[in-house]
C-alpha cells in the first residue's frame, strides 16, 4: 500500500519527490482560457467590486470593460499548479506566499500560459522527511500567434515535499534471519552435544533484542 508520504497532492501514488525539484527546473503548467461566466460568478461571490461585476460601469471606466478579480486569476494558477505538478509530486502543505503581484488586467477570453520555476531547495529542519522548495509562478497572456504578449501574474511561494522513500537493500533482506531460522535456533541439536549449554542456540531474550522489537526501538 502506498504510504501517505508517497502520495501526490491529489492522493495518487507520487512519481516526483523533493530530490527531483532541483533549482533551475521549469515546469510547464499548460494554458488556461478565461471563461467569462466563471470570471464574473467568482467576482460576485468573492470580490464584487464594480469593475469585476458591472459591465456598464466597467465599459465607461479606464478599464474599458470587465476585468477579472486578481484572486480569480491566482485561483486559475493554483488549479494549473495542482493539475500539472502537485498531482504528480509528493506534496505536503505550504508555509505560504512571499509575493503575489497582479501585473496587468485579465479579461474574458484571455489565454494564459502558466509555468513554475524552482528557485531553491533544502531539507526542512523543522519537519524531518520533508524538503522546502522555493518556487516562482508566472502567467503570461498569449497573442493570436501563441507568443507571450504580457506577464499578468507573478507569485513567489514555498512548498513542502516529501523526500523519496528509502527502499530496503535486497542483500540485507536476504541476510536477515527468517522466523524459521529463529525457531530452529531455539531447538537443541539431536547430536551428542545437545545437552551442553554452549552448543544451544540463542535464548528467547537474545532473539527479542535482535529482532527489532518495538520496545527495543522506541525513541527516547
Amino acid at each position: 500500500m502506498t504510504t501517505p508520504d508517497a502520495r501526490s497532492g491529489t492522493g495518487r501514488p507520487a512519481e516526483l519527490f523533493f530530490e527531483d525539484l532541483v533549482p533551475g527546473l521549469t515546469v510547464d503548467l499548460g494554458v488556461v482560457t478565461v471563461d467569462a461566466d466563471e470570471m464574473v460568478a467568482f467576482a460576485r461571490r468573492f470580490d464584487p467590486q464594480w469593475y469585476h461585476v458591472d459591465p456598464d460601469l466597467a465599459a465607461e471606466s479606464r478599464h474599458g470593460g470587465l476585468i477579472a478579480s486578481g484572486f480569480y486569476t491566482v485561483s486559475l494558477f493554483m488549479r494549473a499548479y495542482v493539475d500539472h505538478l502537485l498531482s504528480r509530486a509528493a506534496a505536503d502543505a505550504s508555509p505560504g506566499l512571499e509575493e503575489l503581484r497582479w501585473l496587468a488586467p485579465v479579461r474574458a477570453g484571455d489565454r494564459l500560459a502558466v509555468r513554475v520555476d524552482v528557485m531553491g531547495a533544502r531539507p526542512s529542519t523543522a519537519r524531518p522527511g520533508l524538503g522546502t522548495v522555493s518556487l516562482t509562478g508566472t502567467m503570461l497572456r498569449l497573442g493570436p500567434d501563441d507568443r507571450p504578449e504580457q506577464e499578468v501574474l507573478r507569485t513567489r511561494f514555498r512548498g513542502w515535499f516529501a523526500v523519496r522513500p528509502v527502499e530496503a537493500d535486497p542483500a540485507e533482506a536476504e541476510a536477515a534471519p527468517t522466523d524459521a531460522d529463529q525457531r530452529g535456533a531455539d531447538q537443541p541439536d539431536s547430536g551428542p552435544t545437545a545437552a551442553d549449554p554452549s552448543t544451544v542456540g540463542s535464548t528467547d531474550a537474545d532473539l527479542t533484542e535482535s529482532s527489532g522489537s518495538p520496545e527495543a526501538q522506541r525513541p527516547d
